[in-house]
């Protein structure tokens, strides 16, 4: 990548599914600043998160190792102080690293390596939002149900737009700020947006850009309760589905209103990419675009995240870099924390190995320039958080996908071959062999038994001091005097959204009879 270190430019999604996005085929979606980064860099077909829900795949993501390697279980899981993330190695390394937008970082330590925060955090950084197994499936931290479903649409404001207007801003102003700072230093810049988070609205002007009548109702149906496996009714529980109907006209709005939201931060990436050229940083700059995980979007009667399917763990993954030859695809299996070694490769010049403790992740910059031969063409998701009542794992490898869930049910699929992951070939003899082997490699080093035992005494630990604290402190960090009250602190995230919404009101007919 040349002599001279490049910058770094990595932007994030929130509740971006690779499925929705023009660049991982879909058809209706307008995403044309993703289309240009992705004919200018590589695109991984099949990049997964750690764990499909914010908190735990953005630590795990930031360290290059799994969530429950480091304690990651729930979105009210401590990111502890003492573990190294890419932020910490970059500036070892000489870089600037700053950070515009969202992280979810849990507990006092608000940087984890960054030198600045340019924006406060949208989400507490206490305890508010753990888990509790001992309550059940229906326990729901963030009373999160069906209501940003069904009341999606048009708005004129929401907490979200405040949030993704005022991270852009202070991104662009901080590419400007790096241009002309007597540093010679070069930067790390993470750029993280909520959107295209529930609950789902926008504005005109995005929701606009989509005739409703083209938007398409999920491929996959709701599966009868009875059909679905474990975790799968478990989530229909902790987020309410039984106690609300959506009907069709709910599901396509709600992909209406998501649609737009992905055309929205596609806008904000452009004028990233566009600040980094006018300022002469472009040709020095890697570009890195990618989510903290899906959104399952109706497929299948389900929505958000908390599964292993393809719309809630496969996650965009495109990186643009000096000299790329452009327009190349791979279609190994990567995952998030791949992104930690693959960095540091790019710093350093070659390959970095001065780890001071082991990482899990594999470097992906052979596969950058086109080797892929050292690629183990493997990705390992967990889950624990809500709506989960034990520990679960994921693995993906070559085309294969095994799910244990809680020790209840086990699901295979091919998914090349059956990409909606309808034909379970869980237990089938003719498929012993790969079952086997993926659950034998699910299983290395990971025993559910003390797992349970072990996350479910740290989930008493946060409890009890969230109820003895009330909160206080958030820990966020403050960068306007009034951050304590902007955005979400201590309440459930889909009440203060919806409280903080501007609703769409339509232009009022004329009375011709008047």
């Amino acid at each position: 990548m040349g002599s001279k270190q490049p910058n770094i430019l990595f932007v994030m999604a929130d509740q971006l599914a690779a499925p929705a996005l023009p660049v991982y085929g879909h058809p209706l979606v307008k995403a044309p600043n993703m289309e240009r980064l992705a004919d200018q860099g590589v695109v991984f077909e099949n990049c997964y998160c750690n764990l499909p829900m914010c908190g735990p795949s953005r630590a795990s993501m930031h360290a290059g190792k799994l969530p429950f390697s480091i304690g990651m279980y729930d979105n009210a899981s401590e990111f502890h102080a003492a573990i190294p993330t890419f932020a910490h190695y970059l500036r070892g390394l000489g870089y600037r690293a700053e950070m515009s937008g969202k992280m979810h970082f849990v507990g006092p330590d608000q940087l984890h390596g960054y030198e600045r925060r340019h924006t406060t955090e949208i989400y507490p950084g206490n305890f508010a939002w753990t888990v509790d197994w001992s309550k059940g499936r229906e326990y729901r931290p963030t009373n999160l149900t069906m209501a940003p479903v069904i009341e999606s649409g048009q708005c004129i404001r929401s907490l979200q737009m405040d949030y993704d207007d005022e991270v852009e801003y202070h991104a662009v102003q901080a590419i400007y700020d790096l241009a002309r700072k007597d540093d010679e230093r070069p930067f790390l810049l993470t750029v993280s947006f909520t959107s295209p988070h529930s609950p789902f609205v926008i504005g005109k002007e995005h929701w606009d850009l989509y005739h409703h009548d083209d938007i398409e109702l999920p491929s996959v149906p709701e599966i009868p309760l009875e059909e679905k496996d474990h975790l799968s009714r478990n989530l229909h529980y902790c987020q309410g589905r039984h106690q609300f109907t959506v009907t069709d006209d709910h599901r396509r709005t709600a992909r209406h209103a998501y649609f737009g939201m992905i055309s929205y931060i596609d806008d904000k990436l452009g004028r990233l990419m566009e600040t980094l050229e006018r300022t002469g940083l472009g040709d020095n700059t890697i570009i890195v675009m990618t989510a903290d995980h899906g959104e399952m979007m109706g497929e299948r009667g389900m929505w958000y995240k908390q599964h292993f399917f393809e719309w809630a763990a496969r996650v965009p993954l495109i990186v643009r870099y000096p000299g790329a030859t452009g327009g190349r695809r791979v279609s190994q299996n990567v995952s998030l924390i791949d992104l930690m070694p693959t960095l540091l490769d790019a710093a350093n010049g070659g390959t970095f190995d001065e780890y001071v403790s082991p990482i899990q992740g594999i470097s992906l910059s052979g596969a950058l320039h086109g080797d892929t031969a050292n690629l183990p063409d493997l990705a390992i998701s967990e889950f624990a958080a809500d709506g989960s009542t034990g520990p679960s794992r994921m693995v993906k490898k070559g085309a294969w996908k095994y799910m244990y869930l809680e020790g209840v049910d086990e699901l295979l699929y091919q998914v090349e071959d059956d990409p909606q992951e309808l034909n379970n070939l869980a237990g089938s003899p003719a498929h012993a062999d790969i079952e086997n082997e993926l659950r034998a490699i699910a299983m290395d080093g990971w025993d559910p038994e003390s797992l349970y035992e072990s996350i479910a005494e740290d989930q008493r630990r946060r409890l009890k001091i969230h109820a003895v604290t009330g909160g206080d402190p958030t820990y966020v960090n403050i960068v306007r005097s009034d951050d304590a009250t902007r955005y979400i602190r201590n309440a459930g995230a889909a009440d203060t959204k919806a409280r903080a919404r501007l609703p769409y009101v339509p232009p009022a007919t004329p009375d011709k009879s008047s």
